[in-house]
């Protein structure tokens, strides 16, 4: 929370340094020459000439030599196409571009926390700023104070200032699971659990749904205002889908301590490219965060000690989860369970979540047998 001087400066040295970052880019493109030691011969004298301290000269060095280890990693991975493709071709054919407002990072010479005072002193190119203020929640600071070690990252976000600490957080052993929560994904309910909790997806869908009509209205109408409020409402639905992961994950993982046991989740990885959906169902799925809850999950139930475990999602919406018949013909209708087989008739999701509580707890025995010493 900087005054409005110390907020221009702020915005001043991202500016500064990004605009050096593009002049080093520039320089590692055309010469080929993209290490750090090697951009760092050449670059740093020009990066001091240009107002920058040694540190922040080298910081800025160094994130351009990362992102020309992320591109080269992400070109032998194939995640930007095979050779000759269009979007390969257009990654390797310029140089990297940093924004205006990109992040900057920080180490302890350039940036010191008072965390008593909630203020920090920090570099900039007007001078070192001291006493500024920042804001966060009781436990964020309890978390700065006992594990904060390395680089924070300075990033301006729609007109505000953030400092991204890295924190290096001991994980606590995993207790040993008396049973298992089964967590059933979907777009209607977002996550149902084998224990009855239930989020219901139907506020988000039409959250979801107002921002895709609006955002439709404003590009028809194409106008500077129009493009305005386009920038304005950019993440407002991704942060809305954000704090409803954050509070739903929070949910589940709470749950599983107080009970002592552990998770099963669905393994969806390829699901975009496995499913086979109508149109306005594909947009459902393409724009809701399967993969967002997911880590949520996972890095939560890590910090709680919670066992976890990734099952094959494969048939969990057809098996009976009492007497694990499968047949399609068990789905009635969407929400609707019948079981061909034994009569069960039940809720769809909770069956599921049933399921993949039944196949974490497969999962986790076979992983203990597997490790466990063979008797001489």
């Amino acid at each position: 929370m900087p005054s409005p001087d110390a907020a221009a400066a702020l915005a001043e040295t991202l500016s500064v340094c990004n605009q050096e970052a593009n002049h080093v880019s520039e320089m590692a493109h055309r010469t080929g020459e993209k290490s750090r030691k090697a951009l760092q011969g050449c670059a740093y004298l020009k990066l001091k000439a240009a107002g920058l301290s040694a540190q922040p000269a080298l910081h800025v060095i160094r994130k351009v030599a990362d992102a020309y280890s992320t591109l080269a990693a992400n070109i032998r991975a194939g995640n930007l196409g095979k050779p000759g493709t269009q979007r390969r071709a257009k990654a390797e054919s310029k140089p990297i571009v940093f924004r205006e407002d990109a992040a900057q990072p920080y180490d302890d010479r350039c940036l010191s926390w008072q965390l008593d005072a909630k203020t920090v002193s920090i570099w900039t190119t007007a001078g070192r700023l001291k006493g500024a203020r920042f804001v966060c929640s009781p436990d964020a600071l309890l978390t700065l104070r006992d594990y904060r070690k390395g680089e924070t990252d300075l990033v301006r976000r729609d007109g505000e200032f953030f400092l991204i600490a890295t924190c290096d957080i001991p994980e606590p052993e995993l207790f040993e699971p008396t049973g298992w929560i089964g967590v059933d994904l979907g777009i209607a309910n977002i996550a149902t659990t084998s224990t009855g909790y239930k989020a219901a997806g139907r506020g988000l869908n039409r959250h979801r749904k107002r921002m895709q009509d609006l955002r439709a209205k404003l590009q028809k109408k194409g106008t500077k205002s129009a493009k305005r409020v386009l920038k304005r409402i950019s993440r407002k639905e991704s942060r809305r889908a954000k704090d409803t992961n954050h509070v739903i994950s929070k949910r589940i993982v709470t749950e599983a301590e107080r009970t002592t046991a552990g998770i099963g989740l669905e393994d969806l990885s390829g699901i975009r490219q496995r499913a086979r959906l109508r149109k306005p169902q594909r947009v459902a799925l393409h724009s809701w965060a399967f993969a967002q809850l997911g880590s949520f999950v996972a890095y939560k139930a890590k910090r709680a000690g919670v066992p976890m475990v990734y099952v094959d999602p494969a048939y969990t919406s057809q098996e009976c989860s009492e007497c694990h018949h499968i047949d399609r013909r068990n789905r009635p209708d969407q929400a609707t369970f019948a079981c061909r087989s034994c009569g069960v008739v039940a809720h769809a999701d909770r069956n599921a979540s049933r399921n993949i509580a039944h196949r974490a707890a497969v999962a986790w025995d076979a992983g203990r047998q597997s490790s466990a010493p063979v008797a001489g």
